[in-house]
């Protein structure tokens, strides 16, 4: 059974990879890099007020003091914390950018700064690996938090990021779902058309590294049984490793459903930017924290893990 857990043990811990943090001063951001210095996963360059900083690890986390794998950077607010984050990552003095105590569109304002930001011209899309109960994968989900209403062309690079991101994972050939309300095409369901044209774009090689078989509804994608009952064919009904949502309204909902209502464990990063984003709500757990991390060195790594479909 593929975990979050298995992408942990799996990150080389040798402190290859630096993380730039915007905003560190919070007891979340802190634990997360306290549980990611123990396992050697890796460096840190901290951004923000270093009194703040200095009282948290005091009180809380002082072996994270004057630690040589943990650099802190005094700003004075929190534009200047992604700046000077995002700045790093730019200058590849970091392989990873993650967000702290801050704001997702004061981040982001950085990210897409025209002069030190880190667009690359790909569209940049959120990748949300879950662990499920019941389930034996690791499912995905994206985009639930950039693109708002993706058209056909963004959503074609929207897949090509998850791709790479459950690659960097041992999923060698994940099986990708565009998600509809209905399992066939209807001309009144843009979602049902773009779902069709993915798929045939990914049977003529136009997509490459997964299998694409849509539209399905939820059930029939992720339950083999679901789909039985309802006579649809296919070697993919029930398998996906992948859901591709028809908006962000929709990934939003789905991806919140699974944490509250499922109790789910998550790992989450922005893929298709120069490197790897830990965009972790500022709600999320440490541990959650923790997972978007793994995922983003994975990511970020060209030795990935050895995690493999059933």
């Amino acid at each position: 059974m593929a975990t979050l857990n298995h992408i942990i043990e799996n990150v080389p811990n040798a402190f290859e990879h630096t993380v730039a943090v915007a905003a560190a001063a919070d007891l979340a951001v802190l634990e997360a890099v306290s549980m990611a210095i123990d396992r050697k996963m890796a460096k840190f360059r901290l951004y923000d007020d270093e009194s703040a900083m200095t009282a948290m690890m005091q009180k809380h986390f002082p072996r994270l003091l004057n630690h040589p794998r943990v650099q802190l950077s005094h700003v004075s607010n929190v534009e200047t914390a992604a700046e000077e984050a995002v700045k790093s990552v730019f200058g590849n003095d970091s392989d990873i950018l993650m967000k702290g105590q801050i704001a997702t569109a004061v981040l982001l304002k950085a990210v897409l700064n025209p002069d030190y930001g880190l667009r690359t011209g790909l569209v940049m899309s959120h990748v949300a690996a879950f662990e499920v109960a019941g389930f034996d994968r690791l499912i995905f989900v994206t985009d639930a938090g950039m693109n708002i209403n993706p058209n056909l062309s963004q959503k074609v690079q929207i897949i090509q990021n998850a791709v790479q991101i459950a690659h960097s994972v041992g999923v060698e050939m994940p099986v990708v779902t565009p998600l509809a309300g209905v399992e066939v095409i209807n001309p009144n369901m843009q979602a049902t058309l773009d779902a069709a044209a993915l798929t045939a774009m990914n049977q003529r090689g136009q997509i490459k590294g997964c299998i694409v078989d849509g539209p399905f509804a939820l059930d029939n994608a992720i339950s083999i049984n679901a789909a039985k009952h309802k006579g649809i064919a296919g070697d993919n009904a029930g398998k996906a490793d992948i859901l591709l949502v028809p908006t962000i309204e929709s990934g939003n909902i789905l991806y919140k459903s699974l944490v509250f209502f499922s109790n789910a464990k998550v790992g989450s990063i922005v893929a298709g930017a120069k490197a790897p984003i830990v965009l972790s709500s500022r709600a999320d757990s440490a541990e959650s924290k923790l997972y978007s991390l793994a995922l983003a060195i994975c990511s970020s790594s060209t030795l990935g893990t050895s995690i493999r479909r059933n």
